[in-house]
């Protein structure tokens, strides 16, 4: 009789490494899947549900993401205050010309769980508008997104 176990990564021995992606004319949402995957460890072997084996991503560049087709003018971004009359919205141009790391780490985030586990591996991302960033003692290797 062969017996096999399934084997989960713990905490202890999982191996983080850096990843740096470039999103100078990606498209968001595919940036966000690639990003969201690379957070939770979706690409490796060692892979498990329930705890935090994913990688640290920089992404650079975030001022030069993109929508398709007429969304960059029609896509509408609400929060609201909690009191009366305290809804805001923003459109994604104007979201751009603000904060543009927010508009990645927003759609990051709705890919993620939605859970404290969630919150921590959002905690390895770092988005960056420009193409300059702090972490190059890390040596991240810089990884192409699929078309």
């Amino acid at each position: 009789m062969i017996q096999k176990s399934t084997h989960y990564a713990k905490q202890g021995e999982v191996q983080r490494n850096w990843v740096l992606v470039d999103a100078e004319g990606a498209v968001l949402g595919r940036l966000a899947t690639q990003v969201a995957m690379i957070l939770r460890g979706k690409n490796k072997p060692q892979f498990t549900p329930n705890s935090d084996c994913g990688d640290f991503v920089v992404v650079i560049n975030a001022d030069k993401v993109q929508l398709t087709g007429n969304k960059a003018n029609q896509k509408v971004y609400y929060r609201h205050s909690g009191y009366n009359g305290g809804l805001k919205a923003e459109t994604f141009v104007e979201a751009m010309e603000k904060h543009p790391e927010q508009v990645i780490e927003r759609a990051v985030r709705g890919m993620l769980p939605k859970t404290t586990l969630g919150r921590q591996q959002l905690k390895k991302l770092k988005i960056y508008a420009g193409a300059e960033h702090p972490h190059a003692a890390q040596n991240p290797t810089k990884i192409d997104l699929e078309a």
